[in-house]
């Protein structure tokens, strides 16, 4: 099922925010020559999803004719495959719904309302010269779970605080980790420092290396109100690290409150991949095809 509630939305991630992922997924090379001050900092932002807008403002925006990146990726149920030839892995996240706020077109504050159970699905894709053409190959090659935590504070002491990420495949009707189930508190930059970060990266981050202007696509979108931020994939499990999928598969990843639900309910929740809306969890699962 498509859900087409974030359409209007931009779709953003962060590169490198767990550590420990990028080398798990071979691409910690392609970040060697950019400076990057803090090394517990994130390696930069990269589009997943750009909705058609109005462009305006400062800048040449990219050609936005018949981008890939216009195409709505979101699917709640199912990840397609983009290539037989090509390896996909699951990239377990928590995605955050966040309303955009601008003074002359800048961004000036950036305000996260819901957390998601997130999929960023990506192509091991040797030669990609940008991220974002590893993220975006048409319908169903990403996964936002359709039900949300409300954030009552996105701070320390606030809802998240208490939540985690798990992940899973069930291939042959055998349930596998495949990532390790984190804290959702762990993640490298978090709460104020991460937003203090995506403002700063949103308005000034240029092309480079295999990251974008970010401020040429807000602008491309028509400086969209709303935007989807998939904040970084946790550690891979041994079996996730060297375990791509194939059609058939059932991609689990579920953000649970750990007050609510111990690790070996959420295995058993995942194995049924029953995402009906309960307390505490937001569950994605996708069937691969």
């Amino acid at each position: 099922m498509t859900v087409t509630k974030w359409k209007a939305a931009i779709g953003l991630g962060i590169a490198g925010n767990f550590a420990g992922h990028l080398e798990q997924a071979g691409e910690a090379s392609d970040f060697k020559d950019l400076a990057i001050e803090d090394p517990r900092a994130p390696k930069g932002v990269f589009p997943f999803y750009v909705p058609r807008g109005t462009t305006s403002g400062r800048g040449a925006a990219p050609d936005a004719g018949s981008h890939f990146l216009h195409q709505y990726p979101i699917s709640s149920d199912q990840i397609r495959l983009g290539s037989a030839s090509e390896k996909h892995q699951i990239e377990p996240e928590v995605s955050l719904l966040c309303e955009l706020r601008y003074e002359d077109l800048c961004i000036v504050d950036i305000v996260p309302r819901e957390a998601m159970a997130h999929n960023d699905c990506s192509i091991r894709r040797d030669g990609a010269k940008k991220i974002s053409e590893k993220k975006n190959w048409g319908e169903a090659s990403k996964g936002t779970a359709e039900h949300s935590v409300p954030i009552d504070q996105f701070s320390a002491g606030g809802i998240l605080d208490q939540f985690r990420i798990a992940s899973y495949l069930i291939r042959n009707h055998e349930l596998h980790a495949y990532g390790v189930d984190s804290a959702v508190s762990s993640y490298s930059y978090m709460y104020g420092e991460l937003i203090e970060w995506l403002i700063d990266r949103l308005n000034n981050q240029i092309d480079e290396g295999p990251l974008e202007d970010i401020s040429q696509w807000l602008n491309v979108a028509g400086h969209p109100t709303e935007a989807l931020i998939s904040i970084g994939a946790t550690r891979y499990t041994d079996y996730g690290e060297t375990t791509f999928l194939e059609p058939g598969d059932r991609s689990i990843v579920v953000v649970y409150d750990q007050r609510q639900y111990d690790e070996d309910a959420i295995g058993q929740i995942a194995r049924a991949g029953d995402a009906s809306e309960r307390p505490g969890l937001s569950l994605l699962s996708q069937k691969v095809v």
